[in-house]
């Protein structure tokens, strides 16, 4: 995520990686109240692992970009 310091610089994003042959990228959408969880969900086990909270599409693109992700899927 984005952090700003005491003279309000924003610092780079941090890259971070993910295991690309067990887990699946995947944003958790509830269909009662909108809510979004971005995260991962391991192909094997169904287990999902909770990344962030995405409240717009500007959260979305920082986990995208955290990731080096192009698309994500949505999950109801």
């Amino acid at each position: 995520m984005l952090f700003q310091n005491k003279n309000n610089k924003k610092q780079a994003l941090e890259k971070r990686e993910y295991d690309k042959v067990n887990e699946k990228p995947i944003l958790k959408c509830s269909i009662c109240n909108g809510e979004q969880v971005a995260g991962f969900k391991d192909l094997r086990s169904g287990k999902f692992h909770e990344v962030m909270f995405v409240r717009n599409e500007k959260d979305l693109q920082i986990f995208k970009e955290m990731y080096g992700l192009s698309d994500v899927a949505k999950e109801y």
